[in-house]
């Protein structure tokens, strides 16, 4: 990620976070970035110093972004998805397939994890199946 000071036609300071300097130029020409104080599309970037990366600032940086209560939910968010892989089924790529069989009762109520697609994902909300996503956690070492 890149921070970027920035500033509007009317003077007004303000900061943006991108993931390049091409995404920053991306959504200036698309008219996504806009002055937080008065609505402005015409931002440009400021004069800065570069970041340096350091071990150090690196690990202020960790801590700043994991402290204790983060990572005390994380472990309760982790606890609580082994306990649905635990308890469900792993069908695989089956799973919009086999979700739609339970919903309809074609098969048995039991718990389903398994792989969808984006658009098999909203097709089966759309049914009235639902259905959640199992989050993504960091590892224990970051």
């Amino acid at each position: 990620m890149i921070r970027y000071n920035l500033s509007c036609d009317d003077g007004h300071d303000f900061e943006g976070w991108f993931a390049s300097s091409g995404d920053f130029d991306s959504q200036v020409e698309r008219r996504l970035v806009a002055c937080p104080t008065c609505g402005s599309h015409s931002v440009s970037k400021q004069l800065m110093a570069p970041s340096v990366s350091t071990a150090r600032k690196k690990e202020a940086t960790r801590a700043l972004v994991m402290d204790r209560a983060q990572k005390e939910t994380i472990a309760k968010i982790r606890e609580l998805v082994n306990s649905i892989r635990e308890n469900a089924e792993d069908v695989g790529e089956r799973f919009p397939e086999e979700a739609r069989k339970i919903h309809y009762g074609e098969a048995e109520q039991r718990g389903l994890i398994g792989k969808a697609s984006a658009d098999e994902a909203i097709a089966l909300l759309e049914e009235g199946i639902e259905i959640a996503p199992l989050p993504v956690l960091p590892d224990d070492a970051n």
